[in-house]
């Protein structure tokens, strides 16, 4: 039977799996107290870092339904940054943080229910913000309407003008006549 805390522990994981956006499992072997609390500053708060047991997490995954390919990422010492925000904000936290001269090492995720390779979890830290995006998708489309604006107006200034003309060519020909 298994014990109260365990249970609970198992419980827990799982509402974070079935919570959060994505999850992304690392190997922490080798990384200091202060340098894992320097991780989870880094990651703001759209993203929680979680030292875990890989048994119990492997229990939790599986009551979450999540990938096979994802529990056999379930070995050696590992940690998992469960996103409730950004996703892109993360990875770039984790992609970055891994880079410098930290042991950290991106083993894989599951990100809105599809397992995710390091390589992308790498790609997807390459794309822009989620705010970044949609400030230029603004912007596109704030542009569009001027233009239309301004073709809309040109219209009837063209046609004024041309009537104007024809009015100034007719008054030419009968000052003629």
């Amino acid at each position: 039977m298994a014990r109260p805390d365990k249970a609970a522990a198992v419980a827990e994981l799982k509402e974070e799996f079935e919570s959060s956006q994505g999850a992304v499992l690392t190997e922490y072997r080798g990384l200091s107290v202060a340098q894992v609390t320097k991780l989870r500053r880094n990651l703001g708060e759209n993203a929680r870092f979680r030292v875990v047991k890989n048994t119990l997490t492997k229990i939790a995954a599986t009551e979450a339904g999540l990938d096979e390919q994802v529990l056999d990422l379930l070995e050696g010492p590992s940690a998992i940054a469960f996103v409730r925000g950004d996703v892109v904000e993360a990875a770039k936290g984790l992609r970055d943080f891994a880079k410098g001269s930290s042991p950290l090492v991106i083993k894989g995720g599951v990100i809105d229910g599809k397992p995710m390779t390091p390589e992308q979890i790498n790609e997807l830290a390459d794309l822009e913000s989620r705010e970044v995006i949609l400030a230029k998708l603004a912007g596109a489309l704030k542009s569009k309407q001027g233009q239309a604006a301004a073709l809309f107006q040109a219209l009837p200034l063209k046609a004024v003008r041309l009537a104007q003309a024809l009015h100034d060519k007719r008054s030419e020909e009968g000052a003629e006549a």
